[in-house]
């Protein structure tokens, strides 16, 4: 049976069972405590939560997934993966286990028409009731297998709903080892259906086991995978997933590059290697068509590693030339038809390797060549073990990932010294954590402060949102060794207040400044307003007259111009944002911005540079159309489900604030805004470019700093047209008419001078002194000028006989002298000119038979021509 044949017999099978049909979700979830989606129901958690309530309580998905927690074992076992599809079908305090295994295994035995002789079950140690059901099902006492916490009990690795599971598996037979059942043998006895009786929540703790139990779900709910690629290797009755209808064309292809044929599934290293890159290059494709670009940390990191990983394995084949870009697109003709975001994607996807390949293969010829050496170092001295030291500082000095240190090592039959590494590794970390000790140690002890004032007078209420002034009052003043009573004229505090219309620095936009005033007549001014701790708003002042106390009252107001200036960019990069990924896709998600008054940074994630062009103007167009800012509270879930876009490494609280431009932008945000979007307007791109490896930044300027800016260009191009006499319209073709003009001249320029140069240079040959046994020299003073070029033209009219050209010249001030040898004399042409130019107050430089010297006094210029003749003609003399 295909695999698409697969996918909609378990997904009519689900149908049939008043189960609705769910999109897969993206490899990037908008869960923030998520790297990438790895689980069916990572999409559901709210629901398992009870954060949200779904549109019908059962659903059934094919889920993409990407996992790493197993990469080590990829290549070297017929059954793991770093990219899978997964099958499943969920209960949403609806159906519970007797529903689901009944299903799971008529599905099996029926649907697919697996032999129920051949599968096994596992249940958690404490799962009587499991047990009972496989067995009232007809799977024999002696083929259901108790196991404990890290096989039968699942959760997402992170603090969230998990539960008991049973697993249905497959007897492979005695080729696959020895017989015992799953809890023996994991390749014999193949894991095809995880079914999850999600019932409570767990705590913080190591991701499969020993973790805390901390309460129960809301309702008893069901979450299952079965995982499409090792239910297609039975089906087709194929060893691995590569040999799968999944992966098979991309193998192939493989094979034919490498020109030699996959030895089987047990063929050593090299089988290995044929798995691991075909694997990696279908993760590789969709990890990119989802918006992940290499980097080095994060989603990034996880892609930049598998795709190194299947170029040094496809290296290890004998692929020399590019792999990645053939591979992947390979996976895109295969899987494209099923989802179609990896032909979407398809141009970006085969970028994206070439350029990783094209930078991986540097590091990849340096960093082996040098491992090799270790490599050959370790076996010559009988060593079992690569010194940790030695994979250390590959990994520090020339970026060779330790993984694949470890792999070269493994195939030479070595281990690496991976305790070793990770000492050398965390003295590393222990050497930058102290150089930063001190700063470390102050910041450390400023927030407890912020504790402490926040657990006496609780946090700071933002009213800012509403508002640009508010009455509050003083609730402590801290100064630079910690709290005081009181602050006077010139004094810099920092301001707690009770209440605060100041926005506090986060999501990029800066924080507010302004001014506080006292009944009294004191005034404050603020510059500068950030989170001591999440909801406490410090506000940096400096009293400009009189005195202020804690305690005493304050009117708090907000410089309102520079706000709303803030307001208009901020708004403009929600609205840039959206229409960056309209031009350039999904992919192009945000990674970090700088919002200030008229001004605004944005990162995002691209591979190569932007025409800033179109997407200025699309920027425009749509806030000139003025649509409505509308800004709305919410359960995360929720927004979420209204497709609100939540940026990864930020932190939202149960409740979120979503900020919508028109329905084309729907973000996350705490920041400040514009009422409607021609408010933000306009908006001047004046700068695009590189800030690293998959990662590009724009700058803009907004409303009237665009403006401004726009006045400034308009007046240069005034004067710039006025200077060549031509209408403004008309002054770029006429600049460019004049630049050509300026190049030929040059060009011809140039000619004269080589012209003049060469009539010298021939000159000056001629007047070579000749020298015993054919030797000549010349050394004179010259007019300024291009003296090594000089000097290498003298040179090139005595082919054949032994000489040096040393020639002076005055340029200013200053005293320039150059030597040239001809081939064939020994010595440094440095050496020539070294008592020269200490003549002349210099030194000299050039490892070469060419060399320069230079001094400050000029005068003396006669006197160093001379010395070094007298030291040139030495040289000459002493030459057989």
């Amino acid at each position: 049976m295909r695999s698409p044949d697969i996918r909609q017999r378990f997904l009519d099978f689900f149908s049939a069972r008043d189960h609705r049909v769910v999109p897969s979700g993206p490899l990037v979830p908008s869960d923030p405590t998520l790297l990438l989606t790895g689980a069916g129901m990572d999409q559901f958690k709210p629901y398992f939560l009870g954060q949200s309530v779904p549109a019908h309580p059962r659903a059934v998905s094919v889920q993409k997934c990407a996992r790493t927690s197993d990469i080590d074992n990829v290549g070297r076992t017929t059954r793991h993966s770093t990219f899978f599809e997964m099958l499943g079908n969920f209960s949403f305090g609806d159906y519970f286990k007797p529903e689901a295994t009944a299903w799971a295994w008529e599905l099996l035995t029926e649907g697919f028409g697996l032999d129920p002789g051949r599968l096994w079950a596992t249940v958690h140690h404490d799962d009587g009731e499991a047990e009972r059901l496989w067995l009232r099902l007809g799977v024999p006492a002696s083929r259901i297998q108790r196991l404990g916490m890290a096989d039968n009990y699942w959760s997402m690795g992170v603090p969230g709903p998990c539960g008991p599971s049973s697993e249905l598996h497959y007897d492979r037979g005695p080729a696959f080892g020895r017989e015992g059942g799953p809890a023996v043998n994991g390749e014999r006895y193949l894991e095809l259906w995880n079914l999850v009786f999600m019932q409570n929540v767990r705590g913080e703790g190591p991701a499969k086991e020993g973790y805390p139990i901390v309460g129960e779900l809301p309702a008893r709910s069901i979450d299952t995978g079965l995982g499409l690629d090792r239910l297609a290797a039975v089906l087709q009755d194929v060893d691995t997933v590569c040999e799968t209808d999944l992966l098979a064309p991309a193998f192939r292809l493989l094979q034919e590059m490498a020109g030699r044929v996959y030895p089987g599934r047990e063929g050593g290293e090299a089988s290995t290697s044929f798995r691991v890159a075909t694997e990696h290059a279908r993760s590789a494709a969709f990890l990119i068509a989802d918006g992940v670009l290499p980097s080095p940390d994060g989603r990034g990191h996880v892609l930049r590693r598998l795709m190194r990983r299947a170029v040094r394995h496809a290296r290890l084949l004998g692929v020399d030339g590019p792999v990645l870009p053939a591979l992947t697109g390979r996976v895109v003709d295969t899987l494209g038809p099923a989802w179609p975001e990896l032909e979407r994607r398809r141009a970006l996807i085969e970028r994206v390797c070439a350029a990783e390949e094209e930078g991986f293969d540097r590091t990849l010829r340096q960093g082996s060549r040098l491992l090799d050496a270790e490599l050959g170092r370790a076996r010559a001295s009988g060593a079992r073990t690569l010194p940790g030291r030695a994979a250390f500082e590959l990994h520090d000095t020339y970026g060779f990932p330790i993984d694949l240190t470890v792999d070269a090592a493994r195939a030479a039959g070595l281990e690496v010294d991976r305790d070793a590494f990770a000492a050398f590794l965390d003295e590393q970390r222990r050497q930058a954590r102290r150089a930063g000790q001190a700063q470390k140690g102050g910041a450390v002890a400023r927030r407890d402060l912020y504790r402490q004032v926040a657990a006496r007078h609780g946090r700071t209420t933002f009213v800012g949102h509403r508002t640009t002034t508010a009455e509050a009052r003083i609730v402590a003043l801290l100064g630079p060794s910690g709290q005081v009573p009181e602050a006077s004229e010139g004094d810099r505090v920092e301001v707690i207040l009770d209440r605060s219309p100041f926005y506090a620095e986060s999501g990029g936009q800066v924080g507010d400044t302004g001014a506080l005033r006292t009944a009294g007549g004191a005034l404050v001014e603020v510059v500068d307003t950030r989170p001591g701790l999440d909801g406490l708003h410090v506000h940096t002042a400096r009293v400009t007259g009189g005195e202020i106390r804690t305690g005493e009252d304050v009117h708090a107001e907000v410089d309102a111009g520079r706000r709303a200036a803030t307001a208009r960019s901020h708004s403009a990069t929600h609205v840039l944002h959206a229409m960056l990924r309209r031009v350039l896709g999904d992919h192009a998600v945000q990674r970090g911005s700088r919002v200030e008054p008229g001004r605004l940074r944005l990162d995002f994630a691209h591979f190569t540079g932007v025409n800033t062009g179109p997407v200025q103007t699309l920027v425009n167009d749509y806030l000139l159309d003025d649509p409505e800012v509308r800004v709305w509270e919410a359960g995360r879930a929720e927004a979420e489900a209204a497709g609100a876009i939540a940026l990864f490494g930020e932190k939202y609280g149960d409740r979120v604030r979503v900020v919508d431009i028109g329905g084309a932008s729907l973000e996350l945000c705490g920041g400040t805004h514009v009422g409607h979007g021609s408010q933000a307007g306009p908006v001047h791109i004046v700068g695009e470019s590189s800030i690293g490896t998959g990662l590009r930044r724009i700058e803009a300027l907004t409303g009237a700093d665009a403006l401004r800016h726009h006045d400034r260009e308009h007046a240069l191009l005034a004067e710039l047209a006025a200077l060549l006499n031509v209408p403004p319209d008309q002054a770029p073709e006429r600049l460019r008419q004049r630049l050509g003009t300026l190049a030929e001249t040059r060009r011809r320029l140039d000619g004269l001078r080589a012209a003049e140069r060469a009539a010298l240079a021939a000159r000056l040959a001629d007047r070579a002194e000749r020298l015993p046994g054919g030797g000549w020299l010349v050394a004179e003073i010259v007019p300024e000028g291009d003296l090594r070029a000089l000097a290498s033209e003298v040179v090139a009219r005595h082919p054949g006989a032994p000489g040096v050209a040393v020639l002076g010249a005055r340029t200013g001030e200053k005293a320039a002298l150059v030597a040239a040898l001809s081939p064939g004399v020994p010595g440094r042409a440095r050496d020539v000119l070294a008592r020269a130019a200490a003549a002349v107050g210099g030194g000299a430089g050039g490892t070469g038979p060419v060399a320069n010297a230079g001094g400050r006094r000029p005068e003396h210029l006669e006197q160093a021509i001379a010395q070094a003749a007298r030291d040139a003609r030495e040289l000459l003399l002493s030459t057989p």
